[in-house]
């Protein structure tokens, strides 16, 4: 080897390379811990261009820096995107770095349409359970109220939006919705009374349902009068079963007659249809 002259000029050119490229590395680490590199700010803005509503940038900013670790050349973004997704009403998050010193996250907020169960969570226009503080979520107006199995979130979502288009013909609006563990609909309208839907057979079970409803809901308003619907029962295929307090059960006519005439309050009936 030592008397082959190319052997020894590849040899010697492989040293001087690796030579040259630790000291290239050794000058790069160095440069990247200078002091004008550690992160001096990070700027938080909107994803889309639109003004945040829940997300105030000053306070997350401030509970968010103190866990972000390295300066702009070592920092973990996608550690950094992840800290800020754990925020209250930040759903997705990106980060950008910007020279010298600074980070730059863009957040997309959770729009919340309700509630979520009984626990306090939120449902999103996209169909996402998320926690929140739900005095900031209700500040402008009430919210409606959802519940379902696990997983069953967006189906609700869509069930809402077709609800509240089939009950507009009778002008009511649909406040809560729930989807029990066996799968039966039930919904609450914004004038108290509770709708029985039952289970789906297919896809047009619970539209016909409705619509049976809606057919009939102005006669039964007229029937009643003053007296509000409590609840009705659509899952009869023929018909339903209401209850309300304006139906009273009348007297017995084998009671005294000076009985039959003693005033007594409404009691809660329920009628079959």
């Amino acid at each position: 080897m030592w008397h082959d002259v190319r052997a020894l000029n590849a040899t010697s050119g492989a040293i001087t390379a690796l030579v040259a490229l630790a000291c290239i590395s050794s000058g790069v680490w160095w440069l990247s811990q200078r002091p004008m590199f550690t992160l001096r700010a990070v700027r938080v803005e909107s994803m889309y261009g639109l003004d945040l509503q829940h997300v105030n940038e000053l306070t997350v900013r401030n509970g968010v820096m103190g866990k972000i670790k390295g300066n702009f050349f070592t920092s973990d973004l996608e550690q950094v995107r992840a800290t800020f997704e754990a925020v209250p009403w930040v759903r997705k998050a990106s980060v950008r770095r910007e020279w010298p010193n600074q980070l730059i996250v863009a957040v997309e907020e959770h729009e919340a349409l309700g509630t979520w169960g009984e626990d306090g969570r939120l449902l999103s226009v996209k169909g996402e359970v998320f926690t929140a503080n739900l005095a900031e979520a209700d500040e402008d107006h009430a919210l409606p109220a959802f519940d379902g199995p696990a997983g069953s979130e967006k189906e609700v979502l869509a069930r809402f939006a077709e609800l509240r288009g089939w009950f507009a013909q009778v002008a009511l609006v649909p406040e809560s919705i729930s989807l029990s563990n066996r799968y039966a609909w039930t919904v609450k309208l914004d004038n108290g009374m509770n709708v029985e839907l039952g289970r789906e057979k297919d896809n047009a079970t619970l539209k016909g349902r409705v619509q049976r409803l809606v057919s009939i809901y102005p006669q039964l308003v007229a029937r009643l009068q003053e007296g509000r619907i409590d609840t009705i029962d659509m899952r009869y295929p023929n018909g339903l079963a209401l209850s309300s307090a304006a139906l009273s059960v009348p007297a017995d006519a084998t009671k005294p007659v000076k009985a039959a005439k003693q005033k007594k309050a409404p009691t809660k009936t329920t009628k079959h249809i």
